[in-house]
């Protein structure tokens, strides 16, 4: 079982800001801004190119719980990062599909 798994089945403890029987989203801990928290689906999908046509509600659901944690923390007014890394070149460090929200924080782009 991978470690979103077992923190999505409460195994190892995180700082909840949300739980459905579909996502759960927690704080990040090791933050890149003042509001970093992730969302992750709790059924097991490797990375975004995983996801199959069946998964697409639940990509959604991923994206709506995103949004609205992200205004619940203060970000409606300036906007927040939302984003999906991928494999190796897409920075991706946990093979379990997730979404980073990170805001309260001027970010640029290129990411650098």
């Amino acid at each position: 079982m991978c470690l979103f798994c077992k923190i999505a089945s409460h195994e190892i403890p995180a700082e909840v800001l949300y739980e459905d029987e579909h996502v759960m989203a927690f704080k990040d801990i090791a933050p890149q801004a003042p509001v970093h928290f992730l969302v992750v689906p709790k059924k097991h999908i490797e990375t975004i190119m995983d996801a199959e046509e069946n998964d697409k509600e639940l990509l959604g659901h991923l994206l709506f719980y995103g949004q609205k944690i992200a205004k619940e923390q203060g970000c409606e007014e300036k906007g927040a990062r939302f984003v999906i890394n991928c494999k190796t070149d897409g920075g991706q460090t946990v093979g379990h599909l997730h979404l980073h929200v990170l805001g309260k924080k001027q970010l640029y782009w290129p990411p650098g």
